[in-house]
């Protein structure tokens, strides 16, 4: 029998597409991490109004399903948490300006690359 995972830190992640959102995961949650999952930024916004103190890792999707873009929301959680690592994807080139600290990852991306970020926002 396995041992349960311990998480140490808790990451948002805001995706409408089920399937990438899935992936992410997936990919986190075998780094240790605890996952919240959004299809939207409005859904999101949510969670970072109760829990933005308690993550610290966001990835999130320039286009979400709602009104609100992913640069958007990436104010809103930078907002709320300014230690907050903040990653912003997308398949197109990125014209608005992100928030300070906040990092863009022209899709698509490498799963070792969500590692490497993964292990980046739990150092202190």
């Amino acid at each position: 029998m396995g041992q349960a995972k311990r998480y140490q830190s808790t990451a948002l992640i805001v995706e409408d597409d089920a399937m990438q959102r899935e992936m992410l995961s997936l990919l986190l949650e075998e780094s240790g991490y605890r996952v919240i999952q959004c299809e939207s930024a409005e859904a999101a916004e949510r969670v970072l109004e109760k829990n933005a103190g308690a993550l610290c890792l966001m990835l999130t999707d320039v286009q979400l399903a709602g009104r609100m873009t992913g640069v958007e929301l990436a104010y809103v959680a930078k907002d709320r948490n300014p230690k907050l690592d903040v990653v912003v994807t997308s398949g197109r080139p990125l014209a608005q300006a992100l928030p300070d600290g906040a990092k863009f990852w022209a899709k698509p991306w490498a799963p070792l690359d969500v590692l490497r970020e993964a292990e980046l926002a739990q150092r202190p």
